[in-house]
Parts: structure tokens; C-alpha cells; sequence
């Protein structure tokens, strides 16, 4: 039995291939099926300032650790290069830990912590300081809810640059052989990869 090829199937297959070929585009990147090559960090932003973050709470060195991690998480995941608080950069990331807190989850019959709970919590800004986008805040959508306010009057102060609040769960099971400090570097950790997942650009 001979099978013949169908010139209207070989018609409507065509387009489909189409359709399923990736898009070159003009910078050399692809895009198919509403996926892209493109990398997710804006490539005019070469080099980030990141000062020792502020700390309103009662745990003290939580402010360096936290610090630390973000540099490590910038410098291993982002094409961004971080530079000290006296050199110049494109961009400064700023934050104020808030929050750090506590919360017990569970306990043994002699009344002993058995699994807690930490939350860390800290307002984020990442600012522009080039000289073409200086003070343009880039920690914050462009549109929706998170939109930039209008501009003030005229002769009126400018409002205070929105801070992005970024929260972190840490646990800790004291039976296990974990403690508090356990649930601080997770917090720490964690609050990096979600604060350096912020810095990508919006889909």
C-alpha cells in the first residue's frame, strides 16, 4: 500500500514550523513560544553600592550578615559587579532591618521549646545614581499598585523614595541540634536570594 503525501497537510504544517522557530533578534538573542535568550538583569547597570544595612531591632551584628550574603548572592548571580561605599556606581542598594522576631510553633511536656519560628524582615531600596537616571527608584513597578506618586508641588519637599518590605522565614528544633543562630543564617540566607531575585528586570 503507497502513501501519498497531502499537499493541503504539508500547507498547514508549514506555518506550525513557523511558528515553533525561535526569532533571532537584533542583539543576537532568541525568543520562542514566549520564551527568551535575553538575559534577566538590565545590562546598562554594570557595578552596585552596597552600604552595611541599617538595624532598628534589638539583634545586633544581623546588619553585617545580612549585608555579606547580598554582596555573595549579587556577585555569584547577577552580571553586577559590587563596589565599597566610597567608589563610585551605577546603582546603591540601601535597606533597614525592621523586623527580626521569635515565634514558638511547638513544645515538649517539660514546657521546653520544641520548633520555633524566625521572621526577618527588611524595606529594600535600589536607586539609580547614574547621571542620566539620578534618583530614579528602581525597587518598585513601574505600574499597578506600586507605581511612582505624582510629583510634589512646586516648593514642596520631596516625598521619602518607597521602600519594598522583604520577608524571610527561618525554623529552628532545638531536639534536632539546631538553635536560634540555626534560624538566622536561614533567614539571612534566604532574605539575599529574595532581595537579588527583586533586582531582576519585570517580565
Amino acid at each position: 500500500m503507497a502513501f501519498r503525501r497531502s499537499s493541503h497537510g504539508v500547507a498547514v504544517l508549514l506555518p506550525a514550523l513557523a511558528l515553533l522557530l525561535p526569532a533571532c533578534e537584533w542583539d543576537g538573542h532568541f525568543t520562542v513560544l514566549g520564551y527568551t535568550t535575553r538575559p534577566n538583569y538590565d545590562m546598562n547597570i554594570h557595578t552596585v553600592r552596597v552600604p552595611i544595612f541599617k538595624n532598628v531591632t534589638f539583634w545586633r551584628g544581623l546588619e553585617f550578615d545580612l549585608a555579606r550574603a547580598v554582596v555573595r548572592e549579587i556577585e555569584s548571580k547577577t552580571p553586577y559587579k559590587v563596589v565599597s561605599a566610597d567608589c563610585a556606581a551605577d546603582t546603591e542598594l540601601t535597606g533597614t532591618i525592621t523586623i527580626f522576631n521569635k515565634n514558638i510553633l511547638n513544645r515538649n511536656q517539660l514546657n521546653d521549646v520544641r520548633e520555633a519560628e524566625t521572621v526577618l524582615s527588611v524595606g529594600v531600596i535600589w536607586k539609580d545614581l547614574r547621571a542620566n537616571h539620578v534618583g530614579e527608584i528602581l525597587s518598585r513597578p513601574l505600574t499597578g499598585p506600586g507605581a511612582p506618586p505624582p510629583p510634589p508641588p512646586p516648593g514642596a519637599p520631596p516625598p521619602p523614595a518607597p521602600t519594598v518590605l522583604v520577608q524571610s522565614l527561618g525554623h529552628f528544633a532545638p531536639e534536632l541540634g539546631q538553635s536560634l543562630t540555626t534560624a538566622q543564617k536561614e533567614n539571612v540566607d534566604r532574605l539575599a536570594v529574595h532581595i537579588v531575585e527583586m533586582m531582576e528586570k519585570p517580565w
